[in-house]
């Protein structure tokens, strides 16, 4: 008996040793990746310092610039600050900083894209003063906030595709759901940071307004004439143009605890999730349908829609959240890099381009936030080994034309700095177990700081 007693101890002893051991070397290479996407910020950073400082974003193969208006609104440096707060660059971040607020004016006479300045530009200078702590980064947002508040003026509350920056003049009365509900977050920090409750209300209503002209049987199209109410097309989805209009909803919930946004994303999601799903033999995925018939139009799913699981696994669904993720990781390996759109049912790619989107890593990093489980970080080590393969230049990273030819695009995109980077380092750092804890992102991954308490 004391013989076979002994034999279990050891057993016991030698199978806990390797496993701390193994633990140890998982918890050191992750440590190993966190570092690697630094130094690789950074040789995205220094690039468009080189070629493009003072500038919206950097073409690396041109080793020029572009900016999106003719003038810069400094895209780049504002989406990038609170990545290198995060990341500990203090060097860096000092100097981008300076630049915004030296250089920085929305006093131009500009048409700019309502939505796309929102989660960029009042969105990164949110988090930079919540996470930098300047107050000249939330007088600039207020500035730009007052800028685009003309948007909501429309007979419905909807908001205007456009605005100039300095007249208040408003265009583009055919909206889609991304860009209505997609400014709730910004706009309602804003308001709780000023105290002037004028943004929320407006965000808000827009949202509202456009959650009750959801069909029947609870879905919404992909564009809305924001003056009369009337769906332009009524294909519903979860791919661009509509995707964070139901990302929004859940977070506005947990950011402001109003429940009016729990109960529109309750309704919302279950009819998603009872119209749109399909299986195949490749996974489950979430294709298109008319909004009032639900019969299916195509069976479409690309890198946008890989934001799902992260939403799912946000709200408490793991169960869809990982099933989801599986497929979008079946959408990565099996082209070697995710197409921006491909059939589901034939696997042939119809959009084949590469944009260096984030949503499958910021999908990886939700589920290891929820699960703890190594199995999406090791998914993310494939797709940053991946984009460092196909996409690093000698100068920057670039977008990809193709996902077959591997051919590369004269384009870096801010939201590299601002989302995919951001989350690969929390996804392999231990900064990004309690990165969730502390606030919420919104869709351009900038952090707003959790301003109440509440149970999800």
């Amino acid at each position: 008996m004391k013989t076979r007693l002994i034999l279990l101890i050891a057993i016991t002893i030698f199978f806990a040793s390797h496993s701390i051991a193994a633990e140890k070397k998982s918890k050191d290479d992750n440590s190993l990746y966190a570092e690697k996407v630094k130094q690789e910020f950074l040789h995205a950073w220094n690039a468009y310092k080189k070629y493009a400082w003072g500038h919206d974003q950097l073409k690396p193969l041109s080793k020029t610039y572009r900016d999106w208006y003719g003038q810069s609104l400094l895209m780049t440096p504002i989406d990038a600050f609170d990545t290198m707060l995060l990341m500990g660059l203090t060097k860096e971040a000092d100097e981008a900083k300076q630049l915004i607020l030296e250089k920085l004016s929305f006093d131009k006479n500009l048409f700019v894209q309502n939505f796309e300045i929102t989660i960029r530009l009042l969105g990164g200078l949110i988090s930079a003063y919540q996470l930098g702590g300047d107050k000249k980064f939330l007088t600039l947002a207020e500035d730009l906030g007052k800028r685009l508040l003309p948007v909501f003026s429309s007979p419905t509350g909807m908001p205007y595709v456009n605005v100039n920056l300095k007249t208040g003049e408003t265009k583009g009365k055919i909206n889609n759901p991304a860009e209505i509900g997609t400014l709730m977050l910004e706009f309602g920090t804003l308001s709780k940071l000023t105290g002037n409750q004028v943004y929320y209300d407006k965000a808000k209503k827009g949202i509202v307004e456009l959650f009750n002209r959801r069909s029947k049987i609870g879905l919404v199209g992909t564009t809305i004439d924001v003056e009369t109410g009337e769906w332009k097309n009524t294909e519903s989805h979860i791919s661009g143009m509509i995707d964070s209009y139901y990302e929004y909803l859940l977070k506005s919930w947990y950011l402001f605890g109003d429940k009016d946004f729990k109960k529109m994303y309750d309704e919302s999601i279950s009819a998603v999730n009872k119209y749109l799903p399909e299986k195949t033999e490749t996974g489950l995925w979430y294709g298109q349908v008319d909004m009032n018939t639900r019969k299916q139009i195509s069976s479409t799913f690309g890198a946008l829609d890989a934001f799902l699981p992260a939403v799912l696994a946000y709200g408490g669904d793991l169960k869809r959240a990982f099933q989801l993720q599986e497929s979008c990781y079946y959408m990565w390996t099996h082209f070697d890099i995710e197409p921006e759109q491909f059939d589901y049912k034939t696997n042939k790619i119809l959009y084949a381009n590469y944009v260096l989107r984030p949503e499958i890593v910021e999908s990886a990093y939700y589920l290891y936030y929820y699960t703890k489980d190594q199995k999406y970080i090791e998914m993310g080590k494939i797709f940053f080994d991946s984009i460092i393969k196909y996409c690093k230049t000698d100068e920057g990273y670039a977008a990809l034309k193709s996902v077959v030819t591997k051919e590369k695009s004269d384009s870096m995109e801010s939201f590299f700095f601002a989302e995919t980077l951001k989350y690969f380092y929390l996804l392999f750092s231990t900064d990004g177990t309690k990165a969730l804890d502390k606030y919420v992102f919104n869709t351009e991954a900038h952090p707003l700081k959790k301003l109440i308490t509440n149970e999800k």
